[in-house]
């Protein structure tokens, strides 16, 4: 790019960050009035709810801020990139992309968009496609060159299907070709997709792996929507609760994801998890414990009641067994026979915790919905922990670390 083409961009920052949204929710809806097959590449759930259109929006930004040095936007473009492998994203799409993108600055802007603007947002979204998409080919190559390793879609079958709680309930995923399952690091992802009748559509959804490395199959721990109205995200969770069973084959891409367990060094590791953001955790606290690691490992776990509370049979003799675990269970509510050694009512709260429980030296893995990631990692921030030793996990799309 020319100094010109930069400062060109610069100069449409104030505009993206009054207006990206408008001009993202344009965007998709332009794309999928053109190109409706990529309604069976997207979540679809996420254009309903925004949270689609709001992380491209800030990744625009992000970009346009940044144009002068795109590099310091790595972690951000690897985890996109992670997201995108998991959902077989491939060069082609990009030019897509890139075609009703540029349509949708020159439209939602106007006279504003002059020529010399659209060139220069031209040739800055193929420098990031290119980025994007060189990642991206990186990260395919991995993927098959691992045994038992691929890139896009493999059938697998279920053969185990295991009620955890109330809400969640485990699923036992074997290859199809009853090859060899393909490594990962715990805290990785896969995604699965199925046919949806109600929206007429394919549709894929990441699900965290919830065991660790075993060589055989992976497990996946998938919460039912109860709500009255279920979302297109709760119809995938759902239909595999209600409809899938031992036998049945379903589409599976490769593990992917930053989110990772760091197994170097000594140092304390503490997990933070809400409701079924402890399944990327527990597949990297079960690596621990098998591996016999000596670390100093806490648990501190937040979901409604005793009833919803996955995995807590484990977690118990693994503490009981394992002196250097410990557990803090809080619950919304607490019925008389709940109540137990380190389980709290009310909402996780850091607050009552000292440095014996949160030492400076440990690493954290936080993994919740959005305001509880926010909250947490905030009061971890107070409390004197260095950025660097916090690790997050967002489900959806990516907006926090953006």
């Amino acid at each position: 790019m020319t100094t010109d083409q930069k400062n060109l961009i610069k100069a449409t920052v104030p505009i993206l960050k009054e207006n990206g949204v408008l001009l993202t929710d344009y965007f998709y809806k332009r794309m999928f009035k053109g190109n409706p097959e990529l309604k069976n590449v997207f979540n679809m759930a996420n254009q309903q709810n925004s949270r689609q259109q709001t992380a491209l929006a800030m990744a625009i930004l992000a970009y346009a801020e940044n144009i002068e040095n795109p590099a310091v936007l790595m972690p951000a473009v690897d985890g996109i990139s992670q997201k995108h492998v998991s959902l077989d994203i491939r060069p082609e799409h990009y030019i897509i992309v890139g075609k009703h993108l540029l349509a949708s600055i020159s439209e939602v802007l106007g006279e504003a968009a002059t020529p010399d603007i659209l060139d220069a947002w031209e040739v800055a979204y193929n420098q990031l496609a290119s980025i994007m998409s060189g990642h991206e080919s990186h990260l395919y190559g991995k993927q098959v060159q691992k045994k038992g390793g691929w890139s896009g879609w493999k059938p697998f079958i279920i053969k185990e299907k295991i009620v955890e709680s109330a809400e969640i309930t485990s699923f036992h995923l074997y290859p199809a070709d009853q090859g060899p399952v393909a490594d990962f690091i715990p805290g990785q992802y896969i995604s699965i997709r199925l046919f949806i009748p109600e929206l007429n559509l394919l549709q894929p959804r990441q699900y965290s792996i919830s065991s660790s490395p075993n060589g055989e199959y992976y497990r996946i721990s998938v919460k039912k929507e109860s709500s009255a109205n279920v979302n297109p995200d709760g119809m995938i969770s759902n239909r595999l609760h209600d409809f899938l069973n031992s036998g049945d084959i379903i589409e599976v891409s490769a593990p992917a994801g930053n989110f990772i367990l760091n197994t170097d060094g000594d140092h304390p590791v503490v997990f933070i998890s809400g409701g079924v953001g402890q399944t990327p955790l527990i597949s990297m606290l079960e690596k621990l414990i098998q591996s016999g690691s000596k670390k100093q490992k806490t648990w501190i776990h937040g979901c409604r009641d005793e009833k919803v509370h996955a995995f807590r049979e484990v977690l118990d003799y693994w503490s009981d067994e394992k002196q250097d675990l410990q557990k803090h269970i809080f619950y919304d509510r607490i019925e008389d026979n709940d109540v137990s050694a380190n389980t709290y009512e009310g909402w996780v709260d850091l607050s009552q915790f000292d440095s014996g429980i949160l030492p400076a030296d440990a690493e954290y893995y936080i993994c919740g919905p959005g305001p509880f990631i926010t909250k947490h990692y905030k009061e971890l921030i107070e409390k004197g922990i260095s950025k660097e030793a916090i690790h997050f996990e967002e489900f959806g799309p990516q907006t926090l670390q953006l």
